[in-house]
């Protein structure tokens, strides 16, 4: 029993969870990279490729059967491939990739965004010692919490009076 523990490595019972976790762990990976807009970018330029690809060829096997055709050489009864069907499909990989690029500009901007108007670190006094360069003093702290605080004032006000012009629209002028 001791030896076919040492031969596989430990437990059977832990080698299973070992194995339940690092599945769990790339399930979670790949869950992550579905969502990251990049990474589905540049899994997507291949299939672009090949659609490109594909759609090249069949406008060249069109445009010679066509030709030959035109030029009353042959009338052919070979079954010819749309070409409207693989233009779609190179148009809708186009549309993904461009919506992926444009969530990975929202993302971008908004992390941009966060880091520009989120407070950084305070420094606590009962560690003095370890002020990180990012940090800003309290005094900046106070003073970006009221412009924050002013500003969500100023869209609250704005906000109640749009709902006010709204609900005064909504009544007939005979009725006050």
């Amino acid at each position: 029993m001791a030896s076919q523990q040492q031969q596989t490595g430990g437990p059977p019972g832990l080698q299973q969870q070992q194995a339940a976790a690092l599945q769990q762990q790339q399930q979670q990976l790949n869950q992550q990279q579905d969502f990251d807009p990049v990474h589905r970018f540049k899994m997507l330029i291949p299939q672009l490729k090949e659609s490109l690809q594909n759609l090249m060829k069949i406008a060249s096997h069109n445009l010679a059967h066509n030709t030959t055709i035109d030029n009353g050489v042959k009338s052919s009864d070979a079954a010819v491939q749309r070409f409207d069907k693989s233009l779609e499909e190179f148009y809708a990989l186009c549309d993904q990739l461009e919506l992926c690029l444009r969530l990975a500009y929202e993302c971008l901007s908004q992390s941009i965004d966060s880091a520009k108007h989120s407070p950084n670190l305070v420094p606590t006094a009962t560690k003095p010692d370890t002020v990180q360069t990012e940090s800003m003093s309290y005094a900046q702290y106070l003073g970006m919490i009221k412009s924050q605080i002013s500003c969500a004032k100023d869209i609250h006000n704005a906000l109640l009076e749009c709902s006010k012009k709204i609900a005064g629209k909504g009544q007939p002028p005979g009725i006050m």
